[in-house]
């Protein structure tokens, strides 16, 4: 994890980086992924309580930024995929209602944002996430 942190810092020294211990699950999207802009979805387990603690201990004292956090019953529905698309503002793809019921209730709270819910039962039978199946291409809306 350390290599990690320090490759991110040759390619810019804007961002503060850290590494946080994850335990009981393969990564930190595990359980945790941006769900807006400043907002961390979160699992309500045990485990992704204490890396959020330890988590926000360390974003306190690397930086001013604050994040809000959205509480989420299901662990696995806290991986979700956050874009701000300009023509549709706000859009989270998410779990379904017919996986995570409980979960699909925290996110419809979020009047701001189209909802997308995406079936991933397959893939999680391997494991695999939403955040599993996407690259992000920060691209730039005057192209």
């Amino acid at each position: 994890m350390e290599q990690i942190a320090k490759s991110v810092k040759l390619f810019s020294e804007d961002y503060a980086v850290s590494t946080v211990p994850v335990s009981d699950y393969l990564h930190l999207k595990s359980f945790c992924s941006m769900a807006g802009p400043n907002l961390i979805a979160i699992g309500s387990s045990e485990a992704a309580q204490k890396a959020l603690k330890i988590t926000s201990k360390t974003m306190q004292q690397m930086s001013d930024h604050r994040y809000d956090k959205l509480t989420v019953p299901d662990d696995i529905a806290a991986n979700c995929v956050y874009l701000n698309i300009p023509s549709k503002g706000h859009v989270l793809l998410h779990r379904t209602p017919e996986e995570f019921p409980e979960s699909v209730k925290v996110f419809e709270k979020l009047k701001d944002h189209m909802l997308i819910p995406v079936a991933n039962t397959e893939l999680g039978k391997v494991d695999g996430a939403l955040t599993c199946c996407s690259l992000l291409i920060n691209k730039k809306t005057d192209l």
